[in-house]
């Protein structure tokens, strides 16, 4: 690299470059296509001047996600979106990289032009969701500013700061990996709630306190039919200070929701009444007669826990979850081809405590055939063996199950990830979990999408289904960790790149399902770039496809090439 490029890419690391003439960004006027842009195309404003408490910042690079197509659908009707977007239009782009151009007189001391961060885009003030790229200006912009709702939220500090040397791209993909990462870093209560609500409901004959005799929740709704058990609870209670309700109200949401006896139906009355971050524990003293129709979606967005033991001892169900891939086990990745997907797997292949067998399923060979190429020298050269599956390859859903069962050596899957639209292949992954399975319902289906579950694993073998959406700071921080000491390549996610002017063909191609992997926009190259897969970059910008890594795959060498040839 020349003295003269070096010098470019260190004034623009440095934010010593001079400022464009304007600011360039993408309004979305309300629902739909047609209201994305200003007739059509970006927006052209002058650029901000941070007031004594703000940050003026430049967005380096973003990610696209298809969270970002939800408020291209919803406008208004999001749930954070809280304003008349015709009159304040909204910025899209919450998976963001960002330099400080210039601190307010009230914040040089802390921030100086070139300091680099990364975003925690859920930002909460006084409980209202102010998140970025939703509520605040997002990073389909060249520029924007940074308040105090950033600075000083209600979890202190949303920006989390990155190293100098650190690639624009791989950190800000850091967010959308940080909601990865973090449902393999919960850790899920093994009592009750301390000041929680706890309602027992159902049978209870032969049912014991065991271990949760010890346990202070606020209060306990019984609703148990065996006289002795609620005596039993009843004393318990009064020794230990908690409150007891007689019956169920019919409307509250509960902590922790125990179900005594095996009555599917109760199940399924149960389930709606968890509140966010409930556990559902089933304490079965016969298997369920059928399957329990379940709100999947809630699973994943309301971070809910189903547990249970054919144990009397209800608090038995309450063992720590195993979140962490069983090193040396056998997991099955379900939607495999979408980004997130592509993201589970590559965490599985790169982490040290590594499964022993990878399958990777999806609906379309043609899409896993890039997920193929893309993974299977790295499983090969870590010892994982891999088995890549799509739906379009069998005669019909049977045949696929069947093949499930046998890539598990017929002995089941000791962790399954759901990333699939598809109640089928939720209902699948119940008929091939191992003992004390763990099943990682991460996404893909909306809240009040019903599944009917096959749940007697739980009680009897000890399988968990868990739920976890979104990220913390201190889960974006420890993604930023994890990057800068090299443990998860995020450029590997990488699937096309793009200048500001791509935007909309980016969103469409996410919103297409277009890419197995992440549409990354560069909102301040100075000259045009379109939408452009890697695999095309050859074409386009050769000197940049030659800096990709052997598998074709995003590096900071790449990205460095492509700011020299188009800043």
């Amino acid at each position: 690299m020349s003295d003269t490029t070096l010098s470019k890419l260190t004034d623009y690391r440095r934010s010593e470059r001079p400022l464009a003439a304007a600011n360039r960004l993408w309004p979305l006027y309300g629902a739909g296509w047609d209201n994305l842009g200003k007739e059509g195309g970006t927006l052209e404003l002058p650029i901000p001047q941070p007031g004594p408490d703000e940050l003026l910042v430049r967005h380096d690079a973003v990610g696209i996600c298809f969270s970002d197509i939800k408020v291209i659908r919803a406008g208004e009707k999001h749930p954070r979106i809280h304003r008349s977007m015709k009159e304040q239009p909204v910025v899209l782009g919450h998976e963001v990289a960002l330099t400080i151009v210039e601190a307010g007189e009230h914040l040089r001391a802390q921030y100086k032009p070139g300091d680099r961060f990364i975003v925690q885009a859920d930002i909460y003030l006084g409980g209202k969701a102010y998140a970025y790229g939703y509520e605040l200006q997002g990073g389909f912009s060249r520029y924007s500013l940074v308040d105090w709702r950033v600075l000083n939220g209600d979890h202190g500090n949303y920006l989390v700061p990155v190293q100098p040397e650190d690639g624009y791209a791989e950190v800000a993909l850091c967010e959308p990996w940080a909601c990865v990462e973090a449902s393999y870093t919960v850790l899920y209560r093994t009592h009750w709630l301390p000041g929680g609500t706890v309602w027992l409901v159902g049978d209870g004959r032969g049912v014991h306190l065991g271990q949760a005799a010890s346990w202070h929740p606020a209060k306990v709704v019984l609703d148990v039919q065996d006289a002795a058990f609620a005596n039993t609870v009843r004393a318990w209670a009064a020794a230990n200070g908690v409150a007891v309700q007689e019956g169920d109200d019919g409307s509250s949401r509960y902590d922790d929701i125990v179900v005594l006896g095996h009555d599917a139906a109760l199940c399924e009355r149960a389930f709606p009444r968890l509140a966010n971050g409930a556990i559902l524990n089933l304490v079965l003293d016969a298997p369920l007669e059928r399957s329990v129709a379940v709100d999947i979606g809630r699973m994943h967005y309301d971070h809910l826990l189903v547990a249970g033991t054919d144990s009397p001892d209800l608090s038995a169900a309450y063992i720590p979850v195993r979140t962490q891939l069983k090193e040396g086990g056998r997991c099955w990745i379900l939607g495999a081809a979408g980004p997130m997907g592509q993201m589970h797997l590559l965490r599985a292949l790169s982490m040290p405590a590594r499964p022993a067998k990878l399958v990777a399923t999806n609906l379309h060979a043609v899409r896993m055939a890039s997920v193929q190429r893309q993974f299977a020298r790295q499983a090969a050269a870590n010892g994982v063996a891999i088995a890549f599956l799509s739906r379009d390859q069998f005669a019909d859903e049977t045949t696929f199950l069947a093949q499930k069962w046998a890539e598990s050596d017929q002995q089941g899957y000791d962790d399954v990830v759901i990333m699939a639209p598809s109640t089928e292949a939720v209902q699948q992954a119940a008929a091939v979990v191992a003992d004390g399975a763990v099943v990682n319902v991460f996404a893909g289906l909306a809240r009040g999408t019903l599944v009917e579950l096959d749940l007697n694993p739980v009680a009897a073998r000890q399988v968990r289904y868990t739920g976890t959406s979104g990220s913390s700071i201190e889960d974006l921080r420890h993604m930023r960790d994890l990057v800068e000491s090299r443990q998860l390549p995020t450029n590997h996610s990488v699937a096309a790149v793009a200048g500001l002017e791509g935007v909309r063909d980016g969103l469409h191609a996410v919103a297409e399902g277009r890419f197995a992997g992440k549409v990354v926009v560069y909102p301040n190259l100075s000259h045009p770039l379109p939408l452009t897969p890697l695999a095309e970059l050859d074409k386009v910008l050769p000197s940049v496809a030659a800096r990709l890594d052997a598998d074709g795959l995003w590096t900071r060498e790449a990205e460095d090439e492509l700011l020299r040839l188009l800043l």
